[in-house]
């Protein structure tokens, strides 16, 4: 019974499949995960904002990134940012920046993040949200291998190095394209003065599957 359970929710997970101009891929989200980052994301799909948008950094051996840019390399608007929910999500066992999970970009600023996205191509550890442990002031505190004691509660929520990138969900079909997209040609281009496709890899259309 419980085998059949967990495969129902698994079901009812929220799916979106990409249409690029080098083949199809299909996410699926995890909203018990980061509840704000998901909604966000899936009212860009069903606004059409991806329709059109160009994988504008890709860096084999790292992360493939698209959601802000066009053809022409002109940024498309978007609505307010949203609040990082990455420490949330992975102290509720969301998943690590691993090998095919699909993260929000962002600035240095943590909650900054608008439409842009990456997905992982390698296991990104260090892109990984730390978790602060319970108590004010924090007695133990492991950072980079490097251990504090009795550090000020304050000192560590607030701290930009802490927050990572939040994992929202990840490629559940179609991997052998976003493997494809890594290994293209990329150059300066635009704003940009590397990692920019040489031919534009395009998202055609992003649509919610049933």
């Amino acid at each position: 019974v419980l085998t059949s359970i967990s495969a129902f929710a698994e079901s009812k997970l929220p799916k979106v499949k990409f249409t690029t101009n080098v083949g199809e891929f299909v996410v699926e989200l995890y909203p018990e995960k980061a509840p704000k980052t998901v909604a966000n994301f899936l009212q860009y799909v069903k606004d059409k904002h991806y329709d059109g948008l160009i994988f504008h950094r890709v860096i084999d051996d790292f992360m493939i990134q698209a959601g802000g840019y066009d053809a022409k390399l002109q940024e498309r608007p978007t609505r307010a940012p949203i609040e990082h929910e990455g420490q949330a999500a992975l102290a509720k066992g969301g998943p690590k920046n691993l090998v095919g999970t699909l993260a929000m970009a962002r600035t240095q600023a943590p909650h900054s993040a608008s439409s842009q996205f990456f997905i992982n191509v390698k296991d990104n550890s260090f892109l990984d949200p730390t978790i602060i442990p319970d108590g004010d002031p924090v007695a133990k505190f492991s950072y980079q291998g490097q251990t504090y004691n009795n550090v000020p509660r304050e000192n560590l929520i607030n701290h930009p190095a802490l927050f990572g990138y939040t994992v929202f969900g990840k490629v559940t079909s179609g991997m052998d394209v976003v493997n494809k997209i890594k290994k293209v040609p990329t150059g300066a281009s635009g704003p940009f003065g590397s990692d920019v496709p040489k031919t534009p890899i395009i998202i055609e259309k992003a649509v919610t599957l049933p």
